[in-house]
């Protein structure tokens, strides 16, 4: 055996199991090591890797977050993994990807028992304000429709002083819960709530899940400033998000829609 799979914490059998009925739905694939889970799943979307395609890796030494930001990891910290999926169509049909992804992680943490779990435009997730983790979508374009490859990171336990540059505050499952959320059952969960979420976006769009990512919006009604390279935007009272996903702001010139994916969120 693949000394690589022999020492992994995720049983991909374990995991199949607690799928059920859904467990045909994901091809799963689970690693101690690699560079990037979505770089990996990218590269075989491109082999004819089938919708459903999950990678998880205990430790990931190239992750990446939002703007090409580094995002580590490791086994006994967080949980890791990308997830491929198929749509018809073009890109123009999945504006607000990242939001729908949200709401199947904020569906699943709570029905694991976490509780004060937030959303953040675009892709970040929160709980009581710190940020849990992050989800990244990356798109490529195939004859047959889009491929989709959602990279999700979340902290199990809190990352060590000094280990990366935070922006943001960071928070872990540990905090919510001693001790945190078995990591299979969690997985499973999240991977279900995909499921749900996905198929209904496939159809709808956005919109149909646009309330209840509003629920769990925690800038509502803010102040708050948008940057671009780390220079001031724009500033104005975050409105949440549109149909489409864009980020709605009220500033002195009215209501104004931003989708640019450069655009850095600020409390005013």
């Amino acid at each position: 055996m693949d000394p690589s799979l022999h020492s992994c914490q995720i049983d991909p059998a374990r995991l199949r199991s607690l799928l059920g009925g859904a467990s045909g739905r994901f091809t799963i694939e689970a690693l101690r090591e690699c560079g990037s889970t979505s770089t990996l799943l990218l590269e075989r979307a491109r082999q004819d890797a089938t919708s459903g395609s999950v990678l998880i890796a205990d430790r990931q030494t190239a992750g990446r977050g939002r703007r090409g930001r580094s995002w580590w990891s490791s086994a006994e910290s967080g949980l890791t993994f990308s997830v491929l999926w198929r749509f018809t169509g073009g890109v123009a049909r999945l504006a607000g990807l990242s939001l729908a992804v949200g709401v199947a992680v904020a569906r699943a943490l709570e029905n694991c028992g976490v509780p004060g779990i937030g959303l953040k435009w675009p892709n970040d997730i929160l709980l009581d304000g710190g940020k849990l983790g992050g989800i990244l979508v990356e798109l490529d374009a195939q004859p047959d429709g889009m491929v989709a490859v959602m990279g999700i990171g979340l902290n199990l336990l809190l990352p060590a002083a000094g280990a990366e540059e935070f922006l943001h505050r960071p928070a872990s499952l540990s905090q919510a819960s001693s001790p945190p959320p078995d990591r299979h059952q969690l997985l499973a969960r999240i991977l279900l709530e995909l499921a749900v979420v996905l198929d209904r976006f496939a159809v709808a769009g956005f919109s149909v899940l646009r309330e209840e990512w509003q629920a769990h919006h925690v800038w509502q009604e803010r102040a708050v400033r948008l940057l671009n390279g780390g220079l001031l935007d724009r500033e104005g009272i975050c409105l949440g998000a549109d149909s489409d996903g864009a980020l709605l702001l009220r500033t002195a010139a009215g209501i104004e829609r931003c989708l640019s994916g450069d655009l850095s969120l600020r409390a005013a």
